[in-house]
């Protein structure tokens, strides 16, 4: 559940940045750090894709795997808990790298992308249990 509801927050950054840079919003709102930097730069998109919108894709995932594992019969699923792993794990690791984009390359910071950062990290934190799962899962 503490997936569900930190993968929900992530959901809300993540569409915050992605109606910016669709222009449904004004300036980004940034207290801390220069957002606007970071969203104008080439490194907001992948592609014709923004990397808003990458992180709102990956926060359903995690929120729909999230939820998958609680219910009553998928709960003991070690499937699901792995691909809760490897996803987080993969949202984690695009963080590091746009973290090093933000730290040496572009030269600003976007508090929005450090909290979705921090979030992902915790969701992956929070997915470790799930390795005890797939360990007792692949010994039975």
């Amino acid at each position: 559940m503490i997936i569900a509801v930190l993968s929900l927050a992530g959901f809300f950054v993540a569409f915050y940045l992605l109606a910016y840079h669709l222009e449904w919003t004004g300036p980004v709102l940034c207290g801390v750090g220069d957002c606007e930097t970071v969203q104008a730069s080439r490194y907001a998109m992948v592609g014709p894709v923004p990397v808003a919108g990458i992180g709102v894709a990956g926060y359903v995932v995690l929120f729909a795997l999230s939820f998958a594992g609680i219910r009553p019969g998928l709960r003991r699923s070690g499937a699901i808990g792995g691909l809760l792993v490897a996803a987080s794990a993969g949202g984690v690791a695009f963080s590091a790298y746009l973290t090093y984009l933000e730290a040496e390359v572009i030269h600003a910071w976007c508090q929005w992308c450090v909290i979705s950062a921090v979030l992902v990290t915790l969701i992956f934190i929070a997915s470790l249990p799930e390795l005890g799962r797939l360990r007792s899962e692949a010994s039975a």
